[in-house]
């Protein structure tokens, strides 16, 4: 009776773990609301912490766009995040962004040494919206990027066309600047500190990037 009583235990035991392996498997991100719109140049779905497979993910633009969720007082933010490729970088920014007050579509575009955030927002005073999601950026990047925003809903589709690219695609970094060009004429907030400006550049970044 004991010997058929541990038979039928290792069994069970066995199923579940079975079970347990294919809801790993199918464990794929999902936003609720499709509020989440990733590249979709990508065949793979997007996946926190997941492999990018063969894929040269040094390469890779990151880009999300989030819109505020309709339900009250919903919170997107999640801080449980540790190491992050752009997408993520993009993902985490674009979702800390939509918490901001009067701010309700972000999309967030991460390259090799900047961030560009087109938004929408109703807020009255225009600089200091862009001066929240500017510093929303800042406290997620590394501290030698230089951030980017505008208000203009327009440049939203500028921002997402610029992710079908990557850092070795012809004319990018020509793109991306003549993309940052445009953005500069909406506020940016105030300068970072007293070393850098509104976009967190430094008059060092400026003799190490002449095309910037």
């Amino acid at each position: 009776m004991k010997k058929l009583i541990i038979i039928i235990g290792l069994f069970t035991l066995t199923a579940l773990t079975g079970c347990s392996r294919g809801m790993t498997n199918q464990d794929v991100y999902q936003e609720s609301g499709k509020s989440i719109n990733v590249n979709n140049k990508r065949t793979e779905l997007y996946n926190e912490g997941a492999s990018r497979g063969i894929r040269n993910v040094s390469n890779d633009y990151g880009y999300v766009r989030h819109q505020k969720s309709p339900i009250l007082n919903e919170r997107t933010a999640n801080n449980q995040y540790a190491a992050v490729n752009r997408e993520q970088l993009a993902n985490i920014i674009s979702k800390l962004s939509t918490n901001i007050p009067n701010v309700h579509d972000v999309a967030t575009l991460v390259t090799d040494q900047e961030v560009l955030i087109a938004y929408r927002t109703d807020a009255k005073n225009r600089n200091l919206a862009a001066d929240q999601v500017k510093r929303t950026a800042m406290s997620v990047v590394p501290r030698y990027y230089h951030v980017y925003v505008t208000d203009n809903t327009t440049l939203i589709r500028d921002v997402e066309a610029l992710s079908h690219l990557d850092s070795t695609s012809k004319n990018a970094r020509k793109n991306v600047n003549s993309l940052i060009t445009q953005m500069k004429k909406s506020p940016q907030g105030k300068p970072m500190n007293a070393s850098e400006n509104e976009n967190g550049v430094t008059p060092d970044d400026n003799i190490k990037r002449p095309n910037q």
